[in-house]
């Protein structure tokens, strides 16, 4: 029996936590909260997106940064297993639109009760309000971990599963980056990630609080395509949001300092010369009203207005004399409205982290450190990340199976 310490009470933590004890260890979870699971008890806007029930394969090609690196991990510990532990722990689950799957309950509480009572029947002691603030080590081992207040643990082995620094107002503030520095490994650079845009101009403002559902966003960076994505989306005060939105944020991270644009396919399930029959059969039916009031059909409400402005085509002109190209013109402007990226919202608003601990200073099929025996890191401290969907709470599981397993 080893001892083991885990620490970060997350995702990846408790999951490490369960697997190490039961491997028959000795388990310490140490938590700075107050309560275990703080950020689950957040993400899928409380409602726990808690994996996606795609092939691993698919799981893989969601993967945004070092997806080779976890081909053992989700091999090892897959979706499926995922669903099935749940399940046995008395908290069934259900897959909606996209493979993602959810508690049937809809309250991620009941994802982080379910693994407390796991944790409690493998006897793992868990440690509320307890801050670690260094990792001891003695010729290149692990000994344990010092808290705040001087008090240290002894230990043999020592989990590291304290997520990145998205959503401070939870604790993730960065601590194990901190001790993975102080350890000698390297940290990448870091950036917020699934994080919503702002944007110039008042277009968005004008349209704040709509939600458009069947569209294609495309992003640019200095002028080449990074992404596309169909989905939702929605304008905001500052800019844009939504799922498509912060999957493109993902790859945006990767293009600092170039120019962003983002280009919005209205009628993505029409091509450009469909799209301008579509317009010139709604012209036919207004062709004596002016410009202003014949877009009722095709477009919601409150986009009228910025359309009519965008076209260029004056709103009084009378229908029958809008030429064909302008017609054109218009059908364009919906299959690529564009908006201009200034910045993301930050760490504040980031769902993840992108950066961390380097993959390169980690054994990927054990999750052990290859410069500290009998170090770990699981989670979001590494530098992993992927898409929305589910896929990043599969890497906290896969990840955190394996270091507890180890």
């Amino acid at each position: 029996m080893e001892r083991v310490i885990v620490v970060g009470g997350g995702a990846a933590g408790m999951m490490a936590a369960i697997c190490s004890a039961g491997e028959g260890n000795q388990v310490t979870l140490l938590e700075k909260n107050e309560k275990l699971g703080k950020k689950l008890f957040i993400t899928g806007k409380g409602r726990c997106n808690l994996t996606n029930a795609g092939d691993i394969e698919d799981l893989m090609n969601h993967v945004v940064t070092n997806r080779e690196f976890l081909y053992s991990a989700f091999y090892s510990f897959t979706n499926e297993q995922m669903m099935e532990w749940m399940e046995q722990w008395g908290c069934p689950v259900k897959v909606e639109r996209g493979n993602r799957v959810f508690p049937v309950s809809d309250k991620s509480s009941d994802v982080i009760r379910a693994m407390e009572r796991e944790l409690s029947r493998r006897k793992v002691s868990v440690r509320l309000n307890t801050e670690v603030k260094n990792i001891l080590i003695e010729n290149g081992s692990v000994k344990g971990v010092e808290l705040r207040g001087s008090q240290s643990i002894k230990a043999d082995k020592v989990i590291v599963s304290t997520g990145g620094m998205s959503y401070p107002s939870t604790g993730s503030t960065g601590d194990g980056l901190l001790f993975a520095k102080k350890t000698g490994h390297k940290v990448t650079h870091l950036d917020p990630a699934l994080v919503p845009f702002n944007v110039d101009g008042t277009v968005c403002q004008r349209l704040q609080g709509l939600s458009l559902k069947n569209v294609e966003a495309s992003l640019y960076a200095d002028g080449k395509r990074i992404y596309q994505e169909f989905g939702e989306m929605l304008f905001t005060h500052f800019g844009v949001s939504g799922p498509v939105i912060l999957s493109a944020s993902s790859y945006a991270a990767k293009h600092k300092g170039k120019k962003l644009e983002l280009q919005i396919d209205l009628k993505p399930a029409l091509s450009a010369e469909q799209l301008d029959q579509r317009i010139l059969r709604d012209f036919q039916e207004n062709i004596n009203k002016e410009f202003k009031n014949s877009l009722g059909k095709l477009l919601p409400k409150k986009l009228i207005p910025v359309i009519l402005e965008l076209s260029g085509i004056p709103e009084e002109k009378k229908i029958h004399e809008i030429t064909k190209q302008e017609r054109r013109q218009l059908a364009a402007l919906l299959k690529a409205m564009p908006l201009s990226v200034t910045s993301s919202r930050g760490f504040k608003e980031a769902i993840i982290t992108q950066g961390g601990v380097d993959v390169k200073d980690i054994n990927p099929s054990t999750m052990e450190s290859k410069k500290v025996a009998g170090l770990y890191f699981a989670g979001e401290v590494l530098d992993l990340d992927a898409l929305t969907g589910g896929y990043n709470l599969q890497i906290a599981w896969s990840t955190g199976y394996l270091a507890g397993m180890n």
